[in-house]
């Protein structure tokens, strides 16, 4: 099932919270007799997370159960070590499995001993999961809307990706949005504006270049802002000026604009814009970001990475959040 994405929580009765994690969608099942691991788009995971293999112990013949493949590290779910399993060299993925093992989180069930679960309603396939998959890492789920509500105020801290409601009276319907919506914090942050990238030079503008203080004084690049044709006059105005007298500094990131490198050049860093984004990956930003005003009442030194690394509670953790 897929999930719509939704500006606010549904109210109501008839509605499950789940978090939403970050990771990769799989299907663990065994119906051909053999344990397999299925992505969203029907490709086989098994081979990159063989330190899952052992989950075929609790799985019984005739079996699926829906969920997700997620690291975690120091707590923290790390959407980076997810990409890098995803190697070809089978000497790697081995050597990756031990130093950095995934763990496969159920939210469904499907299929039981050959029950075909998947058509009756959510509520009563939850109640299904917990008591026939209940050796397995279960997601947490609520009908509580606030507690729910709470989640999306504290689990980015630890790598969460927002909360996902689900129709508890609707069955399992593959490839449908009816009845699953998605909500993601909305999220923005302070940056220096420490570059740009031309459309044609020297005069039209395709994105801003941003930057945040480290630990150690310097201004790292975290990604980039789109420039929009109708606010483009007055991004130039105010970023062209800050050619002059700018610091040699590189850029790396890939170009989003078709193929071949734009140009880019520093700029001076004194201008502070405000951006809305989705998710930072790494020291990135996952996306590119939307702009939304200047920042005038900021000075550059105070945007820092607290910008974008929420402090944890005390105790927080995914371990926490699974139990185990």
């Amino acid at each position: 099932m897929e999930a719509e994405l939704v500006r606010e929580l549904p109210w109501g009765d008839g509605w499950q919270y789940e978090p939403k994690w970050d990771g990769f969608r799989g299907l663990l099942e065994n119906a051909s007799g053999e344990l397999r691991l299925w992505s969203r788009n029907a490709r086989p995971l098994l081979r990159y997370f063989p330190e899952l293999c052992p989950l075929g112990t609790l799985l019984p013949p005739r079996s699926a159960l829906d969920g997700e493949i997620v690291i975690e590290r120091e707590g923290v779910l790390d959407f980076d070590a997810m990409q890098m399993r995803l190697h070809p060299a089978e000497s790697r993925i081995r050597k990756l499995a031990a130093e950095i093992p995934a763990r496969f989180v159920a939210f469904d069930v499907l299929v039981w001993k050959g029950g075909e679960l998947w058509r009756r309603p959510l509520a009563e396939r939850r109640r299904a999961l917990e008591r026939l998959a209940g050796r397995f890492e279960l997601s947490p789920a609520t009908a509580d809307r606030g507690e729910a509500l709470g989640w999306l105020e504290r689990f980015e801290a630890i790598g969460l990706d927002g909360v996902v409601a689900k129709r508890a009276d609707l069955p399992y319907l593959p490839g449908s949005r009816e009845g699953v919506v998605k909500v993601k914090p909305e999220r923005t942050a302070d940056c220096v504006v420490v570059g740009l990238r031309w459309k044609s030079r020297p005069d039209r503008i395709a994105t801003l270049l941003l930057g945040l203080y480290g630990e150690d004084g310097e201004l790292d690049y975290v990604g980039s802002a789109a420039v929009a044709p109708a606010r483009h006059e007055e991004v130039a105005r105010r970023v062209l000026p800050l050619l002059e007298d700018a610091p040699e500094r590189r850029f790396s990131e890939p170009n989003r604009w078709g193929t071949g490198e734009l140009e880019e050049a520093a700029l001076r860093p004194e201008l502070v814009v405000e951006v809305r984004y989705d998710k930072v990956q790494g020291r990135r930003f996952r996306h590119g970001t939307k702009l939304l005003r200047f920042r005038d009442d900021k000075e550059p030194t105070q945007c820092t990475w607290r910008e974008l690394r929420p402090a944890r509670r005390a105790g927080e953790s995914i371990a926490r959040l699974l139990g185990s």
